[in-house]
């Protein structure tokens, strides 16, 4: 997908996610460090934030390190969902973030704490299996790939990853909810997600496809839902919602998200979603307006 794509895929779907609580006043500031004066806690998304797929974005490392030595708290909030949390660590501290485990909330992390709550089920599981179990260990799952079977056998569907998910086995899981409804969760909404060469399709695409085709109305956890925040306001211990600020490159997720939570949103224009566009049309069309706009992280 390019941008146009993208933003009208999302828009396609407004009916799904939260109704904008407000609009914001959209003021123009350069970076992070423009809003520490006014903001103590930074909930940041990662792709397009922190980092563009494998790569920091430069500069980013520093200025949240500097954020961290003023006492600022400085949070990840993502909609990760594929990596384990271990990899994910992993992953920041070889682009140069010092993050606490604690302090890198994701959807994975939101979706496996609902299924605490529950009821046993074998679980078909959507995610790369060569990432490992972690998290899963004590669920009943199989790995879902090319056999019909398998998807009939289980009794509910968590979506995790999509970069093994092929058009082949979206059609095996469309015909087996056709057949038989069950539930199904979705632990990444995004539609799509920034990388290198461009956007990669994320598992809100298929789950809204098949939303659409099989009448089977998922489940979403992680932003722009209202789950995700709370299981970051939990770690915070509470927060002061005038001086916390989720920073973000997307309207539909990050700052769509901020507004259902009742804190203070931050977009970022030029890396991520809108990396070489203006974002001010598409926020009047979408009428989801931030806080903040800022240039850069």
């Amino acid at each position: 997908m390019n941008l146009p794509e993208a933003f009208a895929a999302y828009e396609a779907v407004r009916h799904r996610l939260p109704a904008v609580r407000r609009k914001g006043a959209s003021q123009r500031l350069p970076d992070l460090d423009a809003l520490s004066d006014t903001i103590d806690t930074f909930l940041l998304d990662a792709f397009g934030v922190l980092n563009i797929g494998e790569t920091a974005i430069e500069g980013v490392t520093e200025r949240v390190a500097g954020l961290q030595k003023t006492g600022k708290r400085v949070v990840v909030v993502s909609n990760a969902a594929g990596y384990p949390h271990s990899t994910l660590m992993k992953k920041y501290k070889r682009l140069g973030y010092d993050f606490a485990p604690e302090d890198v909330i994701t959807s994975r992390k939101t979706v496996l704490h609902a299924l605490s709550s529950e009821p046993e089920r074998r679980w078909g599981v959507i995610a790369q299996e060569s990432f490992g179990c972690e998290g899963l260990e004590h669920l009943d799952t199989t790995f879902l790939a090319d056999d019909a079977s398998d998807y009939d056998a289980v009794d509910g569907f968590l979506m995790l990853g999509s970069s093994n998910w092929t058009e082949e086995r979206q059609v095996l899981l469309e015909a087996s909810l056709a057949h038989t409804a069950r539930p199904v969760l979705v632990g990444n909404p995004d539609i799509v997600a920034p990388r290198e060469h461009g956007f990669s399709t994320e598992p809100g695409h298929f789950a809204h496809r098949l939303a659409n085709r099989t009448g089977t109305e998922p489940q979403f956890f992680g932003k722009p839902f209202m789950n995700i925040f709370e299981l970051a306001f939990a770690q915070l211990g509470g927060c002061d919602a005038i001086r916390t600020v989720m920073v973000g490159d997307s309207l539909h997720t990050d700052i769509l998200g901020a507004q259902t939570a009742g804190i203070k949103s931050a977009l970022i224009s030029g890396f991520g979603f809108f990396d070489g566009h203006d974002p001010h049309r598409l926020i009047e069309l979408s009428g989801i307006v931030p806080d903040f706009v800022l240039e850069r992280p």
